[in-house]
């Protein structure tokens, strides 16, 4: 295979990434994330029908009586429903039950409990999530400094965090909910990203023990090269797998899988041009990566 030049058009990508990066941080700042119930608290009223209900009608008919932030999801029976709504009014089982009543139907709605979770919950949850991220991006950064050179683990951990910054931004301009669900995603991102950006490592750490008169760029272009079918193989049957559940996996795996599509298609851009890039600025010689052979003693005797 033709040696692809992407380290060529580094400047150009560098570029690009200060700008998605600082829009991302821009509507961050500007518009923050839409924290779901599982953060900010709520109220959660179980349905139960005389026959199985139709999740989006239900969805439908609690948009058009004013409810436009409620959460409907089926719970455990086909027959059961169990609505998430932002308050904590202890009337507002009964006017759910009431409003889907009124939109006819033979198929009535009967509360069988409301419960109100607390913000308190929610800010452990954040908080504990919060951490979690940041026990994770800690732990890469020391295995890769093991297992690689110190070097490759600075590359690697501004590669994940670009690719959470501009994940999340996007979340954040479209306002999408942030759940459980999708900080689940978040830390998928996080798997996959680096596991594609260690794949590229292993084979430039490789190439340096082949190509010795080769320089860094071009290790590197050949190293990316050498790896393009399976990168592409990889992100193509992973972002197809990810479309399905985007477009038929119904509103509460939206957002998601579109955390997902969006942190995978990050997480292949930012390990060719951010992890790379990253290595060039930092100068990785094969001097940081093959230990220098010492000198053997020279018997002077005759």
């Amino acid at each position: 295979m033709k040696t692809i030049n992407f380290m060529g058009v580094r400047n150009v990508a560098f570029a690009v990434t200060v700008l998605l990066t600082v829009l991302a941080l821009f509507s961050w700042w500007q518009k923050g994330l839409n924290f779901g119930l599982d953060f900010t608290g709520g109220t959660l009223i179980e349905l139960t029908y005389e026959r199985p209900a139709d999740v989006k009608a239900v969805r439908a008919e609690l948009v058009e009586s004013g409810f436009n932030e409620a959460v409907v999801q089926s719970f455990g029976a086909t027959t059961d429903l169990l609505v998430r709504m932002p308050g904590d009014d202890p009337m507002l089982g009964n006017k759910v039950a009431e409003a889907l009543q009124k939109a006819g139907g033979d198929n009535p709605a009967k509360v069988k409990r409301v419960e109100f979770v607390g913000p308190q919950v929610g800010e452990e949850l954040r908080d504990q999530g919060g951490i979690g991220m940041l026990l994770a991006l800690g732990g890469i950064l020391i295995y890769l400094a093991f297992r690689f050179q110190w070097k490759f683990a600075v590359g690697a951990i501004v590669s994940l965090i670009h690719d959470v910054v501009v994940t999340l931004g996007i979340l954040s301009f479209f306002q999408i909910t942030f759940d459980l669900t999708v900080l689940a995603a978040v830390l998928a991102i996080i798997g996959y990203s680096l596991n594609d950006t260690i794949v590229v490592f292993d084979r430039v750490r490789e190439n340096f023990r082949v190509m010795r008169k080769a320089s860094l760029i071009e290790n590197i272009n050949v190293s990316t090269t050498q790896t393009l079918l399976r990168t592409v193989a990889t992100s193509v049957s992973t972002l197809l797998a990810i479309a399905a559940l985007l477009f038929f996996g119904g509103d509460n795996l939206f957002g998601f899988s579109l955390a997902l599509f969006i942190g995978v298609m990050a997480g292949t851009y930012s390990s060719i041009y951010i992890a790379n890039v990253v290595l060039i600025w930092l100068n990785l010689s094969s001097e940081d990566l093959i230990p220098p052979v010492k000198a053997e003693g020279v018997d002077e005797r005759p």
